[in-house]
């Protein structure tokens, strides 16, 4: 066999070895996942609150208690995570919003959330139902700026054949 083809052959074996790695780590991570989604479920209370603001921050700068911040991981440190501030009776507080929610949390406006600790779970209009924000794609985003720039340059040739 030539050494090219006894190269591939052990690239092809690892690379099955790392997939084959993946896969089970994959299943053990997603059971986690499903028993601590259980756990948020038996422990979520409804509670009314008043959506202050939302955003994606770090949670060094989130507003977060130290403790919560301290037992997070190293990668959680890192990345961006939903930040929703809301007033819980007479307390401004700050919640981590679930990822899937999160775009779907209107602000300024009162709402019925289930909470487990910190973390909102689902959100429910108080008054009505909650409207669900849009997805736009590329490229109906480029064609809205391409038209409210068009709106603009006609609006100010206007004005110079008005002067």
């Amino acid at each position: 066999m030539s050494t090219f083809g006894i190269i591939s052959l052990v690239i092809i074996i690892i690379l099955l070895a790392i997939l084959i790695a993946l896969y089970f780590m994959g299943k053990k991570a997603q059971a986690k996942k499903e028993e601590q989604d259980k756990l948020l479920a038996q422990s979520a209370q409804s509670v009314n609150l008043l959506i202050i603001d939302k955003g994606r921050m770090k949670l060094k700068d989130s507003g977060l208690p130290q403790v919560v911040i301290n037992q997070a991981n190293g990668f959680m440190k890192r990345t961006k995570v939903p930040i929703v501030k809301a007033k819980v009776g007479n307390r401004v507080t700050t919640f981590i919003a679930d990822e899937k929610i999160f775009d779907a949390i209107p602000t300024k406006k009162e709402v019925k959330a289930s909470v487990s600790g910190l973390y909102i779970t689902n959100v429910r209009g108080l008054r009505g139902p909650i409207e669900q924000p849009k997805k736009k794609g590329f490229r109906a985003k480029l064609l809205e700026k391409y038209n409210k720039a068009s709106d603009e340059v006609s609006s100010n040739k206007k004005k110079t054949k008005n002067k």
